[in-house]
């Protein structure tokens, strides 16, 4: 198995919005194969997902409009980090902003790439246990919808059509298996 990275000859955006940065990359494998990729930039700040666990036996959710769908998805909490802060405070400030709770105990799960044979970032999941109702301003146009589901009815989500997201059934397979559930 060759673990040689391909060098990299030349790199350029050749698109931008917003927010995003498309570049070309121009590589050179070991075999000398050249090759044209794009990637999507991302900010290199990542970005998290939280799993909120309220009395060990409900999971909180939140329904919010997903513009790549348009279409309302059930999800968990989620967001960036913020330039100077740290994973775990970016966790805690998303809890409050979407579902208006805070945590006492946030515990790293596992670092996920979203889709790296084109997109560099990463995202951070945490699980969300001792909860306390707090409610910070977030950036949302409109309300977060809160909804608790019962953490021994999860496969219920499985069946929805709502709860469609991959970042979010990842996170909750590895909630329940820190869980033990």
């Amino acid at each position: 198995m060759n673990n040689k990275k391909p060098e990299i000859l030349g790199a350029e955006i050749v698109a931008q919005s917003r927010l995003f940065k498309i570049e070309q990359v121009h590589l050179k494998f070991s075999n000398q194969v050249e090759r044209h990729y794009e990637r999507m930039k991302g900010n290199n700040r990542g970005a998290v997902m939280v799993v909120p666990v309220l009395n060990r036996d409900t999971l909180l959710l939140g329904r919010e409009y997903a513009a790549g769908t348009h279409s309302y998805e059930l999800g968990f909490p989620k967001g960036l980090i913020d330039p100077g802060e740290e994973a775990h405070e970016a966790a805690n400030r998303e809890l409050q902003e979407e579902i208006g709770y805070g945590a006492r105990k946030l515990t790293h799960l596992m670092e996920l790439s979203l889709a790296p044979g084109y997109f560099a970032s990463k995202m951070q999941i945490f699980i969300a246990e001792d909860l306390y109702e707090s409610q910070l301003e977030g950036d949302e146009p409109e309300p977060i919808e809160l909804a608790p589901w019962p953490i021994e009815k999860w496969q219920g989500l499985l069946e929805r059509e709502d709860f469609s997201e991959s970042r979010s059934v990842s996170a909750l397979f590895l909630a329940l298996k820190y869980l033990k559930l």
